[in-house]
């Protein structure tokens, strides 16, 4: 009963779609608790990056799972840790269309104590059917796309469908993914004939809120800075020196309010100038997204969005001034009563592909300062703390990671899409660009063909938080969405 139930759904999950979907959604079906267990296998081998015994553990496993499905698979070597390459057996036609498909299998670490389960590394199925989750690291990023690839891979197979026009296909597994990514690009110097091919597809994100399949035309890069305001040499008795001396923390955060206006809209001079105004074909896909915005403010548990951006595509495609912490002395049982010497913000700036991030970071350098501070870069000594009465340094740490874009009018990207389209019978959601940041944009420059993301796992996974989990359903439709990724 429990397989006719979710064949039924997951034929509801292709409305007016393909035979073909049809087929590749009952074979997932079908075969759903040998998949499930293959993910539960793969979840329980730890993949912190820094992990080194344990990442190898992973690459030798996917290295054999890849060659059970039939795969001519073999572990690559790099600077840091290895890379995992698979191409089909005997199977590589010159004639035909080659993806690359990308995906890691390294994880965030982990805070064991914060899980609602005695260890992130032992997988905990919860609830029933479709709507059941898996609960574990990794278990949405990046593992369950894996998987799900070789699922479709073996239902395309299985279901007895020739495709009216099929891909090469080749897969590429990053161990370094959560790290930065350090040694993919200079593998490239190396294994450069291996990895050609005409378009790269990305799994990795969450797909639309909506649960329809989704493709993202890029992702936003990152550059992360440190703001730190000083105060006294040392922190002082706030009762003794109050309202006397000057508090840094107070400082900071009169100096952050002024980033931005009540809206939400970033006032730093200039901060919005490199990006243009959308083509009519751009604006049309991002008014074409379907608006969840009362579902995901409920989830979140938030009332309203900001005024300045009220819809999130739009404000997907412009730079971000994100605060994603704040220090400044002690609280909770150990406050203390004092003026402390210094308060720090660690700010994240999202960039898109038209923004440079020492364009951006020096523009935000300028209105500091404009603010009345004299910008050091370490901590001020004594001539410099009687030179100026208000002293900030602006750190940047952490790599800088660029932002990429395929044009929607890319032949291989349309072929994509077509291909989503007949198999679903409807068009998938397309986001001219992801929020987040995949740390592979210089792999694709490097490697000069085109990129699609193409996410299929549930948008509220706890992505790098305490219980990521996958939705089943999630990964059923996702076999799906791969399957016809596959046969374009």
């Amino acid at each position: 009963m429990r397989i006719i139930a979710g064949l039924v759904a997951l034929i509801l999950a292709v409305p007016q779609g393909s035979e073909f979907g049809r087929r590749i959604a009952a074979d997932a079906e079908q075969h759903r608790d040998e998949i499930v267990k293959e993910l539960v296998e793969l979840l329980s081998i730890p993949n912190v990056a820094a992990d080194k015994v344990n990442i190898r553990r992973n690459a030798e496993h996917l290295q054999r799972l890849l060659t059970k499905h039939k795969f001519a698979a073999e572990i690559l070597e790099t600077g840091g840790n290895p890379l995992v390459y698979a191409e089909v057996a005997g199977r590589q036609d010159p004639n035909l269309p080659t993806i690359l498909y990308y995906c890691h299998y390294d994880g965030q670490p982990v805070d064991a104590k914060k899980w609602n389960q005695s260890d992130p590394f032992e997988p905990v199925i919860r609830g029933e059917g479709r709507d059941a989750r898996i609960y574990a690291r990794s278990a949405s990023d990046d593992k369950a796309p894996i998987v799900a690839l070789l699922a479709a891979f073996d239902a395309i197979h299985r279901t007895g469908i020739e495709p009216s026009r099929t891909t090469n296909i080749k897969i590429i597994l990053d161990g370094e993914e959560e790290a930065s990514s350090p040694s993919l690009v200079p593998a490239i110097a190396k294994y450069r004939d291996k990895l050609r091919a005409d378009l790269m597809v990305i799994l990795d994100g969450p797909g639309h809120s909506s649960g329809r399949p989704t493709v993202a035309y890029g992702a936003r890069g990152i550059a992360t800075v440190d703001l730190t305001v000083y105060g006294p040499k040392s922190g002082v008795h706030s009762g003794n020196y109050g309202n006397w001396m000057p508090n840094p923390a107070m400082r900071l955060a009169a100096l952050l309010a002024s980033m931005k206006d009540d809206t939400g809209r970033a006032t730093v001079k200039g901060f919005y100038d490199a990006v243009p105004p959308m083509t009519a074909e751009e604006r049309a896909i991002l008014d074409a997204v379907p608006d969840d915005s009362a579902r995901m403010l409920s989830v979140f548990g938030v009332a309203a969005p900001e005024q300045a951006f009220p819809k999130l595509q739009d404000a997907l495609q412009y730079p971000t001034l994100n605060i994603r912490g704040l220090a400044s002395s002690f609280v909770g049982a150990n406050a203390r009563t004092i003026v402390p010497d210094r308060a720090t913000a660690a700010i994240d700036i999202r960039l898109v592909k038209e923004t440079a991030a020492d364009d951006l970071i020096a523009k935000l350098r300028a209105h500091i300062a404009q603010q009345g501070y004299h910008l050091v870069d370490a901590d001020p000594d004594d001539a410099t703390r009687a030179a100026h009465s208000k002293i900030a340094r602006l750190s940047v740490n952490g790599p800088i990671l660029e932002a990429f874009r395929t044009p929607v009018s890319d032949p291989r990207a349309r072929a994509l899409v077509e291909s989503l389209t007949r198999t679903f019978g409807q068009p998938p959601v397309q986001l001219r660009t992801l929020g987040g940041t995949v740390p592979i944009a210089p792999f694709i420059e490097a490697l000069g063909f085109p990129a699609l993301i193409v996410p299929i796992v549930n948008f509220d996974n706890n992505q790098h938080e305490e219980n990521e989990n996958l939705r089943i359903g999630a990964l059923l439709d996702g076999i799906v969405t791969i399957a016809a990724v596959m046969r374009q």
